[in-house]
């Protein structure tokens, strides 16, 4: 009986590993530091399943030269590092892992804003450089209310919505825009349905939780940015093109806003040189939305169960071309 060949380009959770192991000859890429392009393509040229993340790009010249895969999970929510239409066509199933990181992520995105706010970073460095002397001068490191204030949610899926509830906690009044409006939501929250203008204008803090799409590249940029306050803070835990970063580099500069929290760029990873690096008014993070022990071993494990689903000629738990499973005959 064949057993099939699985590579798993990044360590991962051991219980993960074990579970894959039980079923399929397993390969582990053995270093921090993710595969280049060539290296990955060379590593799954000859295997049945691949256990993947984020950052390993899943394009045509990558799959014409792994002519057997059946499987691909990845250890993420977002998919815009796969291209799933051709992945779809070849007949490889796509697994990913929405629902279990979504506390974690709006954990982060709560941080992220009161980082951003209260500057955190910014009076930390000061405390380490010495500079404790004024500190309760009454003009000195004045930041923004959370409590009571406005949080604006563009899109208000699985994280979109634990941010929201998080900002409850705040007495915070949210409003949102999604591409489906939950009225069910609004009833049980006290969520206020409203047009993106309207998000931009009234928002003192405003938490973006949409997909990457053609649609949603570039939703913010300077046109947007402009129709927000100037005392507001935008906070992005989506994908990095979601937001133009050279406006926003502009608009924090030129204050049409006050700050940002983000955890997300473009290009990714950024450039240390980046000008945006500069800002003392932007909290930054490397990726991280979802990076909590629990969240993290759990989306590896239901990655692990997704490929070996896959592997297996059955449905996955959580696919993202289902459409599949017809031709498949499963």
């Amino acid at each position: 009986m064949h057993r099939p060949r699985v590579y798993v380009t990044r360590q991962i959770f051991p219980d993960a590993l074990d579970l894959i192991e039980k079923s399929a000859g397993l390969e582990v890429w053995p270093d921090d530091e993710p595969p280049t392009p060539e290296k990955l393509q060379e590593a799954l040229a000859d295997v049945d399943g691949a256990l993947i993340n984020v950052m390993d790009r899943i394009d045509v010249p990558l799959l014409d030269a792994a002519p057997n895969l059946k499987v691909l999970s990845q250890v993420a929510v977002g998919l815009d590092n796969i291209d799933l239409p051709e992945a779809t066509k070849r007949g490889i199933l796509v697994g990913y892992t929405p629902g279990v990181l979504a506390k974690a992520t709006a954990d982060l995105a709560f941080a992220l804003l009161l980082a951003a706010a209260r500057r955190v970073v910014e009076s930390d460095k000061w405390v380490r450089e010495g500079n404790w002397k004024i500190s309760h001068h009454p003009m000195f490191w004045l930041g923004s209310e959370v409590n009571g204030s406005t949080l604006g949610i563009i899109g208000l899926g699985g994280i979109g919505l634990e941010t929201a509830k998080r900002g409850l906690g705040f007495d915070m009044k949210i409003i949102y825009h999604s591409r489906t409006r939950k009225p069910d939501l609004e009833a049980e929250y006290g969520f206020e349905y409203a047009e993106p203008d309207r998000v931009l204008a009234e928002s003192d803090f405003l938490s973006l939780h949409v997909p990457l799409t053609p649609e949603t590249h570039h939703y913010i940029g300077e046109k947007q940015l402009k129709k927000m306050k100037p005392t507001a803070i935008l906070v992005n835990m989506s994908r990095g093109p979601v937001v133009d970063t050279g406006a926003l580099y502009k608009a924090l500069t030129k204050g049409w806003i006050a700050g940002a929290g983000l955890d997300v760029f473009d290009p990714e990873p950024i450039p240390a040189d980046h000008p945006i690096l500069r800002l003392d008014n932007v909290v930054v993070l490397p990726h991280i939305g979802s990076a909590s022990i629990r969240s993290r071993r759990e989306m590896c494990l239901l990655a692990a169960r997704n490929l070996l689903a896959g592997l297996k000629g059955e449905r996955l738990e959580q696919c993202a071309n289902p459409e599949l499973y017809e031709s498949l005959g499963i």
